[in-house]
C-alpha cells in the first residue's frame, strides 16, 4: 500500500484516535463542514439528510445512528451521505450532554422530575447483556422520550443552518464557475484574433 502507515498503532492509540482527533477538534469541525458543502445534490436534499443524522444521533440507541439516520433521510427525501455526516453530532463529547438532556427532558414529559436515578451498580457488569430489558427500561424509557423532542429540535435548528450554509456555497461555486469560463473565452477569442 502506498499510503499505509510504516509503524501500525497500538491499540491505545488507536482507540485515543476514536475518541479524540488526531489534529484537533477545529480541523475535524472544518473537515466535516466541508464534506457537507461539498456534496452534489441540492441544498434542500443535504439539509434534511444532515437534519435526520442529527436528530438520530439524539436517540438512546448507540450503534444504531446510522441506521436510523439513513432510514430518516429515506423518510424526508433526504441525502443518505450527509444523513450519516450528520451523525457526527452525537460524538464522545457531546454524549453525556446529549444523555443526560434527554433524560431529564423524558422525565420531565412523564412527570417524573423528582424520581432518583435507578440504581444499576449491581447490573452493571459482564452478564447485564444475558439480563432481560426491564433491567436498563427504567433509564432508557425517559431517555427514548426526551430523545424526541430533543431531536426535532436539533434537527430544525441544523435544518436551517445547513440549508443556508448549501445554498451560499453552491451559489458562490456557480458563480466562480462562470467567471472562470468567460475568462477562458476571452483568452480564447484573444489568441485566435492574432
Amino acid at each position: 500500500m502506498i499510503f499505509k502507515r510504516r509503524d501500525k498503532p497500538t491499540r491505545i492509540e488507536r482507540i485515543r484516535i476514536a475518541v479524540w482527533p488526531r489534529h484537533s477538534w477545529s480541523r475535524s469541525f472544518r473537515y466535516f463542514s466541508k464534506r457537507v458543502l461539498r456534496l452534489s445534490a441540492s441544498p434542500r436534499k443535504i439539509a434534511a439528510g444532515f437534519a435526520a443524522g442529527a436528530a438520530a444521533s439524539f436517540t438512546p440507541f448507540l450503534g444504531f445512528h446510522f441506521i436510523l439516520s439513513f432510514i430518516l433521510a429515506y423518510i424526508l427525501r433526504g441525502n443518505l451521505l450527509a444523513a450519516a455526516l450528520g451523525t457526527a453530532v452525537g460524538n464522545p463529547l457531546t454524549f453525556p450532554l446529549i444523555w443526560a438532556s434527554t433524560y431529564k427532558v423524558g422525565l420531565y414529559i412523564l412527570d417524573q422530575e423528582d424520581k432518583p436515578l435507578p440504581d444499576l451498580s449491581d447490573h452493571l457488569d459482564h452478564s447485564m447483556l444475558s439480563q432481560s430489558l426491564d433491567t436498563i427500561w427504567p433509564i432508557l424509557k425517559p431517555m427514548l422520550i426526551g430523545s424526541i423532542p430533543l431531536g426535532l429540535i436539533v434537527g430544525i435548528f441544523f435544518y436551517f443552518v445547513v440549508l443556508g450554509s448549501v445554498s451560499t456555497y453552491q451559489k458562490a461555486r456557480q458563480h466562480r464557475f462562470r467567471l472562470k469560463r468567460k475568462l477562458v473565452e476571452k483568452n480564447r477569442k484573444n489568441n485566435q484574433g492574432k
